[in-house]
Parts: C-alpha cells; sequence; structure tokens
C-alpha cells in the first residue's frame, strides 16, 4: 500500500476516535510490542478455539527485515506491506514504528472471570486518565491479576494513549469495560470474593495485612524478620490478603466516592512514611496488588 489517502487507510486511522472503535468494535495497537503481543494473544486464542484478537497488521518491509519474527507470528492473520507515508497516515503517534495491528475489542465479561475461580481483580472507578488506566493495567497483569474491570465511567483503554501505556499487558489478561459498579460489587460479593477500597484515609494499614498473612505463612518467629510479627496474631475482622480480593482504585482527583467506599468491605490505606500527601494512582495500584499477589502466591 503507497497511497496515504486510500479509504483503507483513512478507516484505519478514525480507529484513534472513540466513536469508530465503538462502532467497528476495533482498535489500534502500534510498535513492535504492542503488535508481538496481540500476536501472540491471537495465536493462542486460536490454539483455544477463542475469539480472534487481530483483524489485521500493517507492516512496512523495513520493520518486517529488522523483526522478521513478527512476519511468523501474523501467519493466518492478514498482513499488507505498506509504505512509511501509509503507517504515519494510519498511526496515532507523531512517530510511528512501522506497524501497527487492527484488534478486536475484547468480550470479556465479569461473570466469565468470576467463573473461572478469580482470585485478584483490580477495579478501576471513574479512573479518567488514559496513561493512569493504562499504569494499573500494566500492574495488575505483572502481579499475576486474573481481570481488570473499568467501570462506565472511566476512560476507554482502548484509547491509543492507553494501549500504548500498557504495553502490551492489554492483550494478556481479561479486561471487561463499562461495567455498573453495582452490578460489580454485587457479582464480586456473590462469588466469595473480599472488596477492598484502596484509600488514604482507610482505617486499616497495608502494612498491618502484610505482617499478618505472614504470620499465618511462616509463624511469628520469622514473619517480617521477626520483628513486630509476634504482636501481629490477632486478625479477628481484618481481611486476610491470601483470600480472593477485589481491590479498587478511584479517580485520580476526587478518589473513590463515598458509595464507593460504603460498597467496598474494608477500605484500607497505604501507609506514607514521607512528606508527600498521597500517592498517584498507579504508583498506590500497583503496590495494593503486590500485597495481594504476595500474600496469594508465597
Amino acid at each position: 500500500m503507497s497511497n496515504p489517502r486510500a479509504d483503507r487507510v483513512r478507516d484505519v486511522a478514525k480507529l484513534a476516535g472513540r466513536s469508530s472503535r465503538l462502532k467497528s468494535g476495533r482498535f489500534l495497537a502500534e510498535g513492535p510490542q504492542a503488535v508481538r503481543e496481540a500476536l501472540s494473544a491471537h495465536r493462542a486464542a486460536a490454539a483455544d478455539g477463542g475469539s480472534a484478537v487481530v483483524h489485521e497488521v500493517y507492516a512496512t518491509e523495513a520493520c518486517l527485515d529488522r523483526l522478521p519474527e513478527l512476519a511468523d507470528l501474523a501467519r493466518g492473520v492478514t498482513l499488507r506491506l505498506a509504505t512509511d507515508e501509509v503507517l504515519a497516515a494510519m498511526a496515532d503517534t507523531v512517530s510511528p514504528q512501522g506497524i501497527l495491528a487492527v484488534c478486536n475489542v475484547s468480550t470479556a465479561t465479569l461473570e466469565e472471570v468470576l467463573a473461572s475461580g478469580a482470585r485478584l481483580v483490580a477495579v478501576l472507578c471513574e479512573v479518567r486518565d488514559p496513561g493512569n488506566a493504562g499504569t494499573v493495567l500494566r500492574a495488575a497483569d505483572s502481579a499475576g491479576a486474573d481481570a481488570v474491570v473499568l467501570t462506565a465511567s472511566s476512560v476507554d483503554i482502548y484509547n491509543p494513549k492507553a494501549v500504548r501505556s500498557t504495553a502490551g499487558s492489554l492483550f494478556h489478561l481479561p479486561v471487561v469495560t463499562g461495567a455498573d459498579f453495582t452490578s460489580v460489587i454485587d457479582a464480586l460479593h456473590a462469588a466469595g470474593v473480599t472488596v477492598l477500597a484502596a484509600d488514604g484515609y482507610g482505617n486499616v494499614n497495608l502494612d498491618r495485612l502484610q505482617d499478618l498473612s505472614a504470620v499465618r505463612r511462616f509463624g511469628s518467629a520469622t514473619a517480617a524478620g521477626g520483628s513486630g510479627a509476634d504482636n501481629a496474631s490477632d486478625d479477628t475482622g481484618l481481611p486476610r490478603l491470601e483470600e480472593a480480593t477485589a481491590w479498587l482504585f478511584g479517580n485520580e482527583a476526587q478518589g473513590l466516592s463515598d458509595a464507593e467506599l460504603a460498597a467496598a468491605d474494608h477500605r484500607v490505606a497505604v501507609p506514607l512514611y514521607g512528606r508527600a500527601e498521597s500517592l498517584n494512582v498507579g504508583t498506590a495500584a500497583t503496590v495494593c496488588l503486590y500485597a495481594s499477589a504476595r500474600a496469594q502466591n508465597g
């Protein structure tokens, strides 16, 4: 393909806009890393009889010469050669990296996630910044979470900036979008999942929960290096990080609303030892998810 004004080029470029994504059920993944992960997920889904992840791929000859494994991964997927000018016209980035994929939006549902026995879920409540949403999704993937859920008022995770910020993690775990918050809470509770709200003003200390988890795992003599563990044996009424858990993460500016906080089983605070007023939602999510991951996999 050499004509950057062709109808096909325009149609692909339109996927940078939300309305076109909603209408087509497709989105863009740009750059070698994202396309590699998308194609790997596509092949895995095909092997399991699942739905197609990738619709088609566009790449320059130079990119495929430099990264021949991408052409191999794309076997069975429509792969079209394009000039640099065509890729530039399609891509959302200022400096495209020679390859992009048109991918199908996930159709995962929370019911499917919970039916599979999910033990760690991240729920984004009105998180509006695409970079923050992508960071939380990437942290959830790194912590081995079973799914990420975005409420109806959250950012579109298929926004090109959000997709880039996930660094390919978008293709590694189920992502449920447009979820009704009340329905999410009801489904989690029905499945026996404890719901924890990440709240800077929470009355439960995350360090305390980690100490208690270590005591249950190793015994008071060795947990936490023997420091403070002997006083951490009373866990009456406190959540157990090693059990199935869903974490609620709130809006960047306002945090979780009163209704969202009230829906949680516990409000958990990440302790701050320095002078910072609060943690960015992406950082807080990483700390909380890894605390659960450590308890569940220790």
